[in-house]
């Protein structure tokens, strides 16, 4: 896949769409690995999570299918693109947006923390629908351009809100700078997407993943889930280490990392 054209898309606007990249079949799937921990009973528990929405975290110890959103080549290849080597998944989570759910606040998932350089990328977003988003049905709202934002908010009634409207199997990528909210579903069917999060490898991750997901669990996956994990260290250097040596051989103790600096591998 030529990258070109949606790395410009998301450094200059904020965001791109890439539409119908899973079959139906592909779709139906990652849902059926979903369907045990959407039974009703992980409601949101405040506003923001909304408590009409079934929230899912620490996807990758529920199921390795769910795997296949977090590394698909279609995505990483545009993210490898922005963000500095050895990036890291930053959160990773199923929305289940209800019938009667009401708007987000528009928000950032990402700009660093406190003091940090508002101009900077942070991490990238990503959102991949298992449902179509359509008008009603609470598709993703966003500002076009405001990644580029340093002192302006946004307002709930802003005319430059778009949305997302995108068929399921498709991915909605943005800087996590880019304002935006999950939208009101004003339809009588639930509305399910994954939102898998990356962030510069010298970031500390939303969700700690190397808890979230066991190693028992994490040693299944491919060696790129494994570092995105946190199984890594950031080059160059040994940023990462766990008691001198490379932290994937605590999942792989055949594993020959490099030697840094006195670490052993």
């Amino acid at each position: 896949m030529d990258t070109s054209d949606h790395v410009r898309q998301i450094r200059e606007n904020g965001y791109t769409i890439i539409e119908s990249v899973f079959c139906d079949a592909e779709v139906e799937r990652i849902k059926a690995a979903l369907s045990p921990w959407l039974q009703g009973q992980l409601k949101g528990r405040n506003d923001f999570e909304g408590y009409h929405s079934e929230r899912v975290y620490a996807l990758l110890a529920k199921d390795p299918v769910l795997a296949r959103v977090v590394e698909h080549p279609c995505s990483l290849a545009i993210i490898d693109e922005l963000l500095e080597a050895d990036y890291l998944l930053y959160a990773n989570l199923a929305i289940n947006s209800h019938p009667g759910e009401t708007k987000q606040n528009f928000h950032r998932d990402n700009v660093g923390g406190d003091g940090a350089d508002p101009t900077r990328l942070h991490g990238i977003s990503t959102v991949w629908n298992l449902d179509d988003f359509t008008h009603n049905n609470g598709a993703t709202e966003f500002i076009p351009n405001s990644h580029t934002w340093t002192d302006e908010l946004p307002t709930e009634d802003d005319t430059r809100v778009e949305k997302v409207l995108m068929p399921k199997g498709s991915v909605f990528i943005f800087c996590s700078s880019l304002y935006h909210r999950g939208g009101a579903n004003n339809s009588d069917k639930p509305r399910l997407a994954i939102t898998p999060q990356y962030c510069q490898p010298w970031l500390r991750q939303l969700e700690t993943m190397v808890l979230a997901v066991p190693p028992d669990k994490a040693a299944q996956y491919s060696d790129r889930v494994q570092a995105l994990l946190g199984y890594s260290v950031r080059a160059p250097g040994f940023m990462g280490f766990v008691d001198g040596v490379h932290p994937k051989r605590l999942i792989d103790p055949d594993f020959q990392g490099r030697r840094a600096r006195g670490m052993r591998s």
